[in-house]
């Protein structure tokens, strides 16, 4: 028996991998459970089917907003259309009403419409001694055979571009559960409000971003940074493709609402969950079309650094004054310390 980090958050990376290495697959399962990789491949034929899962556990308000959206990304992460969601509702015994349960299904409803995405079905039930409402959502999508996109394909000399700015969803988060908390600290109305409204502008989804991003250029990898922020996101990315990235500090674009409101918690925004923002692998001469196609649809992207290494699983990032670190890890989220 090993020993391991039980504390809130995504479950051990060093236990996970145990228990991953030899779960039931069959021929037709082209990609498996992997760290790193958003979402799971089935070989259905002439295309593949593109299957993930995702909960909302701590953000109550919007929890059915967030529900679509989140497992939608991971999706679009594999280069596939978003097609098909089914949910999971978890109801607090005692706290239950009409309104909190056709609220959660509005918000589900609305952002499957905005996708363009089916509701199918799932399940529902009212569940003794939970302190709050969980969602757990499933995304099934579809990708032609030759356009399907992984985390673990990141060549040596691609550039890896970052869309939005980070930390988007952990910016919502903090606005909409610790509102009191942050006028208390003095923060203006309208920069919560503004914060508050991340969700939606520049937006927790990034379906188009890597749509736009798979439809002008031959992009070698995504990922979808949530839980652990965008550090966490390049670690994964760099553990499923095993190889070296090195970022330059000077480049990550944090927002400053985000950066404000993580410094009043003592949070870093680095491992601030980062829904909304999209990492892109692709080759140096096809990073400039991408950035243009997607800044042309008014989403913005930078590029924050380069895969410089093959074998070797690791973040590094250029610091201000030229040096060299190992770019800090977050095997749990910042966020989770609001809630602790």
């Amino acid at each position: 028996m090993g020993s391991y980090d039980f504390s809130a958050g995504k479950l051990d990376y060093a236990l996970l991998s145990q228990l991953i290495a030899d779960l039931p697959l069959d021929e037709r399962t082209v990609v498996g459970p992997r760290i790193g990789e958003d979402a799971a491949v089935v070989d259905m034929g002439d295309r593949y089917l593109i299957a993930t899962t995702d909960p909302i556990t701590f953000a109550t308000d919007l929890i059915g907003w967030y529900a679509v959206h989140v497992n939608a990304n991971d999706v679009a992460s594999m280069g596939a259309k978003p097609k098909w969601f089914m949910a999971v509702v978890l109801l607090p015994e005692g706290q239950t009403d009409e309104p909190l349960v056709r609220g959660i299904f509005a918000q589900m409803k609305d952002a499957c419409k905005s996708l363009g995405v089916a509701f199918i079905g799932g399940h529902s039930e009212i569940t003794p001694e939970l302190p709050r409402p969980i969602v757990v959502g499933t995304m099934l999508g579809e990708v032609e055979r030759d356009k399907l996109v992984t985390s673990s394909d990141a060549q040596v000399g691609d550039a890896v571009l970052v869309t939005k700015g980070f930390p988007i969803e952990g910016t919502a988060i903090i606005a909409r559960e610790k509102e009191d908390e942050l006028k208390k600290h003095g923060v203006p109305d309208d920069l919560i409000e503004r914060a508050k409204n991340f969700l939606f502008d520049p937006g927790i989804s990034v379906v188009r971003d890597a749509l736009i991003a798979c439809s002008v250029a031959n992009v070698h990898a995504l990922h979808d940074p949530t839980e652990g922020g965008l550090a966490r996101g390049l670690w994964e990315l760099a553990e499923a493709s095993q190889v070296t990235i090195l970022v330059d500090a000077m480049t990550l674009p944090v927002v400053l609402e985000g950066q404000h409101l993580c410094q009043i918690f003592g949070l870093n925004p680095l491992g601030t969950i980062s829904s909304g923002t999209l990492l892109i692998c692709v080759s140096e001469h096809e990073a400039d079309k991408v950035m243009a196609a997607l800044r042309s649809e008014g989403i913005g992207v930078e590029r924050i650094g380069q895969v410089v290494e093959k074998g070797k699983s690791e973040v590094l990032i250029r610091c201000p004054d030229g040096r060299l670190e190992k770019l800090p890890d977050f095997p749990k989220d910042e966020i989770v310390r609001l809630f602790g």
